[in-house]
């Protein structure tokens, strides 16, 4: 017979038949459930995902945006606020990309703390989200638009621009 281990037992919800949300993230791990010889045990599996580089200084943005026009590495910046909340809704779309285009690199930047930023690259709602490629914007997402981020980072992920 399968048996909860004690912790996530204590856990779980009201409705006892229901197994525990497991898979939940928690910092850079996830918890699984495995049978070994009929006994359940909590194994800790670490998970690799690209993280979301955040700038919290523009001279950090600067000399990262600069090192940036040497390569032809897609960048997508999300220009964000921590009050938005339709910014709130992007913020799983982003990281979930983040994991599965590793090519691209992902930055967020917070319109509040880096208003000459957000200045510079003609942010006016948000969420904006906008794919530069050496140092050239190339593109632009306004909004909760998931399908359409997704489209244009495929579009433009592998695409070369000269120099």
């Amino acid at each position: 017979m399968f048996r909860y281990p004690t912790r996530l037992a204590n856990a779980r919800s009201s409705q006892h038949d229901s197994p525990p949300k497991l898979g939940r993230r928690a910092g850079r791990e996830i918890s699984t459930i495995q049978q070994v010889s009929g006994q359940s045990s909590v194994k800790t599996v670490p998970r690799r995902t690209p993280p979301v580089l955040e700038f919290h200084s523009s001279a950090k943005w600067k000399s990262y945006f600069e090192a940036s026009k040497a390569n032809t590495k897609l960048i997508v910046i999300d220009f964000t606020a921590s009050w938005c909340v339709p910014c709130r809704f992007m913020e799983p779309v982003i990281n979930e990309f983040a994991a599965k285009y590793t090519d691209v690199e992902f930055t967020k930047i917070d319109v509040d703390e880096l208003m000459d930023v957000a200045q510079e690259f003609g942010v006016q709602a948000m969420p904006t989200l906008v794919l530069i490629k050496k140092g050239r914007v190339i593109d632009k997402v306004t909004g909760v638009r998931k399908e359409e981020l997704q489209k244009k980072i495929e579009k433009h992920r592998t695409s070369y621009i000269g120099a």
